[in-house]
């Protein structure tokens, strides 16, 4: 309970004179109870925006689905390699890429839009036990190419769409059905 001298001091809520310290407390709870009624939505709404998920993002990205250089030909560390991306029951996104004699699965642990389109991931790889930056960009076309993929410290093998190695761009993905 308030002491009695804080609650009449509210009473000098109307400049027109003094108001018992009960109307005060009265007004002075509208005033609050109307910011907050006020407020809830406009957070609620901002919130909402926020909260999409890396499974939300990147499947209205088109990301979802196989991808390879040929979808006619079976993965090969060689010649082609076959990376699916599919939402599992928990709502995880999982990322998996078949080089032909091995595989691995890693965990996409979030994703987002830049404003030019990009696709931003971060991937975490068990076998590296770390988490990988990486950006893919839709073409015209609808394949997608890499445009950089970098360590935790910052060590790129793709940067500006070039493999950092040898300077030769990316190949371009295509959706296998």
């Amino acid at each position: 309970m308030e002491a009695p001298s804080l609650r009449c001091g509210i009473g000098m809520l109307k400049s027109h004179g003094r108001l018992p310290c009960s109307a005060g407390v009265r007004i002075l709870k509208g005033w609050y109870l109307r910011l907050a009624l006020t407020l809830v939505p406009c957070l609620t709404i901002a919130s909402g925006g926020s909260a999409e998920t890396a499974a939300d993002t990147v499947h209205k990205w088109g990301l979802i689905g196989p991808w390879s250089r040929d979808c006619s030909r079976p993965a090969d560390r060689n010649n082609d390699t076959l990376l699916a991306y599919e939402i599992v029951r928990d709502g995880r996104v999982v990322f998996r890429r078949n080089f032909g004699d091995t595989a691995e699965e890693s965990e996409v642990v979030a994703a987002e839009v830049s404003g030019d389109g990009m696709l931003n991931l971060r991937v975490f790889f068990p076998g590296l036990r770390q988490i990988r930056e990486s950006g893919l960009m839709m073409q015209p076309d609808g394949s997608m190419r890499a445009m950089y993929n970098r360590s935790p410290q910052g060590e790129y093998t793709i940067r500006d769409g070039k493999f950092t190695a040898n300077g030769d761009p990316t190949p371009p993905l295509r959706k296998c059905e």
